[in-house]
């Protein structure tokens, strides 16, 4: 059955695909979620990859589709996502007139874009929020303890760059104020209308965590980067997909962003705190589990993050990890891989 906890989608189907058939059927699978479902957040991908591409590093936006702020959800690429969101027609509401002074990505980059959530502190999450500091509108950044630890400590000490933070070291820019976030704490995210409750995971060892964006009775998980339970001898992720499965059976689970940085291929022992599709199949099995009988996550709309391009010839990544997500995605799940620049209605 198709219709049970989520709107009528159409799974994206990828075996025996050739990389023009995958193209499509992503496009027919936003098509039919985008215009089946009740949207209430709207997510623009400003930078999509995991690594080596430095222009295209992982970075989204997310607003309650009713509001016109933004919550940016980790900052690896900022302005040069923003410029390929509004080559491809997106933020269509925004006109050279109303921008003025500013260039739209300007304006989009100071006065859209209300505050941040830095799920880890590793460079390709947070580059472009560093890089662009120098232009940015004072604005909140929130995260964890450890998080806010190395950016006033490591990046913003005028050794590797000015301190545009309100703590820490030499003078103080005050572009950014530093918010700390607890486990499992509500909190209001700037102006944007939106609240959030995060949840720590683990990354190779690393502290990293997952953002749980709410709004009105609305929510939408945003994971940072994280390896399996297993692997990582870690329960977060099982604490976390029983947070989600109360969601699910509220049926206010508007989808997620997670990352598969790897295809199967990729040894255990070279992960580094990361998935491959077989794994994140194996950890969405858990959410299954929780949140009820029968085909509980039919729909369910999962945008995979963080891919990591290879340099090697003849290799599609991106194309091979859709095509094993879906030969083993017994659950209904819509399996989305968005490209930067792209615009998402969940």
């Amino acid at each position: 059955m198709f219709l049970m906890n989520y709107s009528g989608n159409s799974l994206l189907r990828t075996n025996n695909m050739t990389k023009k058939a995958l193209n499509v059927g992503l496009a027919v699978s936003f098509g039919l979620f985008s215009s089946l479902a009740t949207a209430g957040f709207e997510v623009v991908a400003l930078g999509v990859d995991g690594g080596v591409t430095d222009g295209n590093l992982t970075s989204y936006l997310i607003r309650d589709d009713s509001q016109p702020l933004y919550l940016a959800l980790d900052a690896g690429s900022v302005l040069p996502g923003i410029a390929k969101a509004l080559e491809k027609g997106n933020f269509p509401d925004i006109t050279d007139e109303m921008a003025a002074p500013l260039t739209r990505q300007g304006y989009i980059f100071r006065q859209r874009i209300n505050s941040y959530f830095i799920s880890h502190a590793h460079l390709d999450h947070v580059s472009g929020l560093i890089i662009g500091s120098p232009e940015d509108s004072k604005k909140t950044i929130y995260a964890s303890a450890d998080t806010i630890d190395v950016l006033r400590n490591y990046y913003f000490n005028w050794r590797v760059w000015p301190n545009f933070t309100d703590s820490g070291s030499g003078t103080r820019l005050g572009t950014y104020r530093m918010q700390l976030v607890r486990p499992a704490q509500s909190l209001s995210l700037g102006l944007t209308r939106l609240t959030g409750e995060m949840y720590p995971l683990s990354h190779d060892k690393s502290p990293s965590s997952m953002l749980l964006v709410s709004s009105n009775n609305n929510v939408f998980a945003y994971f940072g980067d994280t390896g399996p339970d297993e692997i990582e001898k870690s329960k977060n992720l099982d604490t976390v997909w029983r947070k989600l499965a109360e969601k699910v059976k509220q049926q206010q689970l508007k989808g997620m962003i997670i990352e598969v940085s790897y295809p199967n291929a990729a040894s255990d022992s070279k992960l580094y705190g990361h998935m491959t599709p077989k794994w994140l199949l194996k950890e969405l099995k858990n959410l299954e589990k929780y949140s009820g009988e029968g085909q509980p996550l039919t729909g369910l709309p999962v945008v995979i993050s963080h891919i990591k391009p290879s340099l090697q010839q003849g290799q599609d990544v991106r194309q091979t990890i859709a095509t094993e997500l879906q030969a083993g995605n017994d659950m209904g799940v819509n399996f989305i891989l968005m490209e930067q620049g792209d615009r998402q209605q969940f």
